[in-house]
């Protein structure tokens, strides 16, 4: 993406704005095949906003899921053509407007604004951090690391085309371990007949597409026979992908009595389709009952939100919109704290409404159970139904809940390489639910959870709470430096003359040290002066080990290292050696040339050739010459070094018998 133009056209097909985003489904690959160009609100995206680039809902999708099983979430978007640069952002609405997007900066979760072209998504190596706009050709990476998903949240993936020509893109969603498909199942909830038995509501147990019903409901019937479904009429498909409520229109009026309405497959060979393309199943029933109106009663207040400032107020028949007081003087609300009812309305469709939503002056923070009380308004009635019949007063009780703070403690028990440290949350007010994050990975669900980490590092832990009601989520930045490492230098091989050198290269707070010479000595200093071994007059192998101690952490931390031990450093070589891999004398070179500076060591075959050459004194000559075994006879050996502890230069020449 490269600098944007501000917004000027509006967004009007559907999918194209957050409120009329695309369902979801976690197996479904959607195809755009072309944008509509619109363009309406300026992004936030955090750490570019403002350096030069205008972010905007530029050519825009939006994508709708609930996850439903915590984990990270992979995606692609990928381009139906090439030099397509697609962007995207993911944001999290969980009980927020959709458009709050526009205005809240806190809603963001992650996203892409990379120009180059090519795929762009989430995967498990993508990068961390956002990439800003930039050039094409800069071939800034478009893959960003998967976010990790919440259970229960609700997110919109923004997808925008910054050009005015595109071909399109698929988009579809894999590689990661969250769950956003709906598990649910598609089923009938319940029927109910209107004033006048001419119409039924049908109510889903959950939204299918729009494009699985017919219009004439030929999907539908009912039992007994006594009238059939001539039309249906989805309640949301003019500004949405999907439904869950369906007025069906009779041929004519129902008698009083108690009915089945039936599920089968329509003219379009299926039934209704979720999302995912599961069908309600064949022949299922809901029952209901026509009786001529009478009058009824609220029969539930929907679960209050936390720190709620309103309510829902549910009734067996929808109510008439006219008769609900705007000031919301048809209610009063008694209970722990004070409440003072401000404004009443419904979701009007027609004129009518499911529920009545009951607003506060000001949030209830207190658990408790409340008192709803329906009482003649203002406007001189309770409420109408929507055949005509005034509602009694009456009462209904609704519990609120405490707000909950995710604020967390821990304990450490720090050690030399490992830390363990034990978290905890208070659970106060009712928390029920925990989730502990540890550096971007979901670890836990109790409400006490001890992790153990490296004693260097640097750890983010999250802890997102909830008590069914309300959420909050805490974050701690915890940089652990205690680590002891124990480490040293010295040389692995040294002369019988010489005395042992080391260096300490321990990292870390050491409060003492223990140096071990095998069983022939220690010392306890931090530096100690060079050991001198025992000289035997034969090769030998010991063992150096050096501990680092921390008295206060009671930990410490060890490494060893082999010795060798020359029986002697004067430059000697051998007048033969048998090359038949017996694991005697089947090489040839010095016996050792420890004290050798500048080493060279060459040998020619009676012929001038040289067979062999080497700088390490170590590496001896195996009989061989370009991979083939040299005939036995006499070579010629040419050394030449420089005497360490002389600096002397000395160049010495000889003959070898190889014997086969």
């Amino acid at each position: 993406m490269s600098p944007l133009t501000a917004h000027s056209q509006a967004c009007t097909t559907l999918g194209q704005t957050p409120a009329t985003a695309f369902p979801v489904c976690g197996s479904t690959t959607f195809t755009q095949a072309s944008v509509p160009l619109c363009a309406t609100n300026s992004l936030f995206v955090p750490g570019c906003s403002g350096t030069g680039a205008n972010y905007e809902n530029r050519n825009p999708f939006f994508y709708r899921f609930t996850c439903y099983t915590s984990g990270s979430l992979g995606f692609v978007i990928n381009p139906l053509a090439p030099n397509e640069d697609y962007d995207w952002q993911l944001y999290d609405i969980t009980g927020r407007n959709p458009d709050d997007i526009f205005t809240v900066n806190s809603l963001f979760v992650t996203g892409n604004w990379a120009g180059t072209y090519g795929p762009t998504g989430a995967s498990a190596n993508g990068t961390n951090g956002i990439q800003c706009a930039s050039d094409p050709a800069s071939n800034a990476p478009t893959f960003a690391r998967m976010p990790n998903l919440i259970q229960g949240r609700e997110y919109l993936l923004l997808v925008s085309h910054f050009t005015n020509t595109q071909s399109g893109y698929t988009l579809s969603f894999s590689g990661g371990t969250a769950v956003i498909t709906d598990p649910t199942e598609p089923h009938l909830l319940n029927a109910k007949a209107d004033c006048d038995g001419t119409k039924l509501r049908v109510k889903l147990n959950k939204k299918v597409s729009c494009r699985s019903l017919t219009a004439n409901g030929n999907e539908f019937s009912i039992l007994p026979a006594v009238q059939t479904v001539v039309s249906a009429q989805p309640d949301s498909c003019s500004f949405a992908f999907d439904f869950d409520e369906i007025e069906l229109t009779l041929s004519g009026t129902l008698p009083n009595g108690n009915y089945q309405l039936v599920i089968q497959n329509g003219i379009d060979a299926n039934t209704l389709l979720d999302n995912c393309g599961r069908a309600i199943p064949v022949n299922e029933q809901v029952p209901f009952t026509y009786q001529s109106p009478q009058p009824i009663y609220a029969d539930s207040i929907g679960k209050p939100a936390c720190q709620t400032d309103s309510i829902r107020v549910y009734f067996p028949k929808r109510i008439n919109c006219a008769s609900i007081a705007a000031n919301g003087s048809d209610f009063v609300v008694t209970g722990p704290t004070p409440v003072t009812v401000t404004a009443a309305g419904g979701n009007c469709v027609q004129g009518k409404t499911d529920y009545v939503t009951v607003r506060f002056s000001a949030p209830i923070y207190t658990s408790g159970t409340y008192t709803l009380t329906l009482r003649p308004g203002t406007d001189g009635s309770v409420l109408i139904d929507e055949c005509g019949q005034e509602t009694p007063n009456q009462q209904l009780n609704f519990n609120t809940a405490d707000t909950v703070n995710a604020d967390f403690t821990y304990t450490e028990r720090l050690g030399c390489q490992r830390d363990t440290l034990r978290f905890s949350h208070n659970g106060l007010n009712q928390v029920n639910q925990w989730s502990w994050i540890i550096n971007g990975t979901v670890q836990s669900n109790q409400q006490v959870y001890t992790h153990i980490f490296p004693a260097t590092s640097q750890n983010t832990v999250s802890l997102h709470v909830s008590n069914g009601t309300c959420i909050d989520t805490s974050t701690q930045r915890i940089v652990l430096n205690n680590e002891v490492k124990a480490s040293f230098d010295m040389a692995s091989v040294i002369c019988p003359e010489d005395a042992l050198v080391v260096k300490n290269t321990t990292m870390g707070a050491v409060t003492s040290w223990r140096w071990q010479y095998d069983v022939l000595g220690s010392s306890t200093l931090k530096d100690p002066p060079p050991f001198q071994w025992p000289n035997n007059g034969r090769e030998a192998f010991y063992t150096v080990r050096l501990t680092a101690y921390n008295s206060v952490l009671n930990c410490s931390d060890s490494l060893r290292k082999p010795l060798r031990v020359l029986d002697f450093c004067s430059i000697a070589v051998p007048t033969g050696f048998t090359p038949n891999n017996d694991g005697r004398n089947d090489r040839f070179g010095p016996y050792n040339a420890l004290k050798a500076d500048n080493y060279q060591f060459q040998v020619f075959n009676r012929w001038g050739q040289r067979v062999f050459q080497s700088r390490n004194w170590q590496e001896k000559w195996d009989g061989k010459w370009n991979g083939l075994a040299q005939p036995g006879g006499v070579y010629v050996w040419a050394l030449s070094y420089t005497n360490r502890d002389t600096g002397q230069p000395t160049t010495r020449k000889g003959t070898v018998v190889l014997i086969r």
